[in-house]
């Protein structure tokens, strides 16, 4: 079966060290779909009207599960765990006891290790026309990170074309946690190959300046009279080249907003994103504190994807909702801390319009 971005359901079975992957379609009323693989609980496609009523897909991808198992780029659409972003030097001190984690960024660890939760099965719990949930069990010691986590996600695809993204989880022992969805959008359609003309506007009033290797130094800094400053819309790639230090670091944008607040886990208005060439609107909405902004600098076009398409540089922009880098080891951010018996609860949503 095809689903309406050309995906081939088939290409997505495989036994993979002992589970079943599959490739599951959720469709609403309005005829928009979004499919989604259990292999890293990966969304795949997404498919929304533009401002002629044509269905785009605004997610990259693969076109199958070989070449997600093997992709160079192993985040696409998936969710991050057990800690997104960066922890310094990938050691942290929890409760008194040193942990040390893979280093596999630099001299840092990245979106949970060698092995996050973008490269294990999950499993699905249940499945409805316009909704899935999945689960996961992350044992004790998994990545060198402490406690059995139980982490649930759940997507629903809304009538009013939303793509609603929840998280839960629950812990035996004291743990670190910071999950967030790594989607790389192109709202001109994956396969465009420059989101520099996409205008994007942040709630953000700050960001987290980084050292090279993308840690933040800790305090904020006002974006104001800076490339960093999306609080009136700017189109991403106006400023992207601008001689200055942190982008200079990141080949362009690869930082975390803090975001506007009353308080810290309110679910509030983060952003707008919209692509000139299809009309295509994207507000985002969480309760998380910050929102990693990257405009894949260091992707490559090397290989084929969907369709035969290629994804050069700056082909696509991620919005990574989620506490801030290395927030275990900076006891001024938000904590990243999950005690047993707390439960962990966070909600991020990207809706569309034109």
């Amino acid at each position: 079966m095809y689903s309406k971005s050309g995906l081939l359901s088939s290409a997505f079975v495989k036994e993979f060290e002992g589970q079943q992957t599959g490739l599951y379609v959720l469709a609403n009323e309005r005829g928009s779909e979004i499919t989604i693989t259990n292999y890293g609980a990966k969304i795949v496609s997404l498919m929304v009207p533009d401002k002629n009523g044509n269905l785009i897909d605004v997610v990259l991808g693969h076109a199958s599960i070989d070449e997600y198992i093997a992709s160079e780029e192993p985040y696409f659409g998936a969710v991050c765990g057990r800690t997104a972003n960066r922890i310094a030097r990938g050691k942290f001190t929890l409760e008194g006891k040193e942990y040390t984690l893979a280093v596999n960024n630099g001299p840092n660890s990245l979106h949970g290790g060698i092995k996050g939760f973008n490269a294990v099965v999950w499993d699905v719990v249940k499945v409805s026309e316009n909704s899935i949930e999945l689960h996961y069990l992350s044992p004790d010691g998994e990545e060198g990170f402490p406690g059995n986590l139980d982490v649930y996600v759940t997507y629903t695809l809304t009538d009013d074309n939303a793509l609603d993204i929840s998280y839960r989880a629950v812990t035996d022992k004291t743990t670190i946690l910071n999950l967030t969805n790594h989607s790389y959008f192109n709202l001109s359609g994956e396969g465009d190959p420059y989101i520099g003309d996409h205008q994007l506007t942040l709630n953000a009033d700050f960001y987290l300046p980084t050292d090279e290797t993308a840690i933040p130094y800790g305090e904020a800094e006002p974006v104001k009279g800076t490339p960093m400053d999306f609080t009136t819309p700017h189109a991403i790639g106006e400023r992207i080249n601008d001689d200055f230090e942190q982008l200079r670091f990141g080949r362009g944008y690869d930082h975390t907003f803090v975001l506007n607040k009353q308080r810290e886990d309110e679910y509030s208005y983060a952003g707008l994103c919209e692509s000139p060439k299809t009309g295509i609107r994207m507000e985002i909405y969480t309760t998380e504190p910050g929102m990693q902004v990257y405009t894949g600098n260091w992707m490559t076009g090397r290989f084929t994807a969907k369709k035969g398409h290629r994804y050069p540089e700056r082909s696509a922009v991620c919005f990574e909702t989620q506490h801030y880098p290395d927030s275990i080891n900076k006891p001024g951010y938000p904590s990243v801390v999950l005690r047993a018996g707390e439960r962990f609860q966070s909600r991020t949503t990207y809706k569309f319009s034109t």
